[in-house]
């Protein structure tokens, strides 16, 4: 072993001079940091710029979960919640179908995870993975989507798909035909008072009437939007007494 205390060693020879090895390096970078990304299973990252680039699903994709079984998306047995770009499109949905269903002068409010999200978050619940809608059944006459979907699947002119559940009575507009992010709209109808189903879907039961007179509105996905009066009582309703404060992952 020698030291070398008076040598002072040159730069080398520099890498990567020319602006098409530069454009190379950097598209090396850019694929092994997608690779990464994409098997940690990270789908949004924030630049500290403050740009977003996206990793997971797009409306031209498959949504980044499967089949729900029993009510219970596959992310939540792996301990978490929602994927953010699953998030960005249900809000996309959301909004669309709001849109929709003002235009065509349809009463309709937040129900269920929904109205729950809202009034914890102002916005979809973290672990959620549909928004839940419910409409007038008188009213649906009103737009031309939904009554075409009543006897099949319909695209609209912005892509999103009209369809009547196979699940039950109501209906679904999804994000596209390759990724069924979508919301579900639940037809009440009037009887004796209470605003009842023809078949109850998951948490959406039967309410008294009252809770429509008059409408309140409440903040969800970036706007208000249409809800019941006395939000604390028609979801203890629907679910159980304190489900604001103590909501329960499905």
């Amino acid at each position: 072993t020698h030291l070398m205390k008076n040598h002072q060693l040159n730069d080398g020879k520099p890498l990567f001079r020319s602006q098409q090895s530069q454009w190379k390096l950097q598209q090396l970078h850019q694929r092994r940091e997608k690779a990464m990304f994409e098997k940690l299973g990270i789908k949004k990252v924030t630049r500290p710029t403050g740009t977003i680039d996206w990793y997971g699903c797009t409306r031209e994709t498959q949504r980044c979960f499967g089949s729900i079984v029993n009510g219970v998306p596959s992310y939540l047995h792996k301990n978490r919640f929602t994927p953010p770009c699953c998030l960005a499109g249900l809000r996309k949905v959301a909004q669309h179908v709001f849109d929709n269903l003002e235009r065509s002068g349809i009463r309709y409010w937040l129900e269920g995870s929904s109205l729950l999200g809202a009034m914890r978050h102002g916005d979809i619940l973290p672990w959620d993975y549909q928004v839940e809608i419910g409409i007038n059944r008188d009213d649906i006459g009103r737009s031309g989507w939904l009554t075409k979907a009543k006897s099949k699947p319909i695209t609209d002119n912005l892509g999103y798909i009209w369809e009547k559940a196979t699940e039950g009575e109501f209906f679904k507009v999804q994000y596209s035909k390759t990724n069924r992010l979508h919301v579900n709209l639940l037809p009440f109808y009037v009887k004796n008072g209470t605003m009842v189903r023809d078949s109850w879907f998951l948490k959406n039961r039967d309410f008294p009437e009252q809770f429509l007179h008059p409408m309140s509105s409440i903040e969800f996905a970036g706007r208000q939007v249409p809800s019941p009066n006395n939000i604390r009582d028609f979801l203890e309703i629907k679910y159980y007494k304190g489900i604001v404060e103590n909501s329960e992952l499905p």
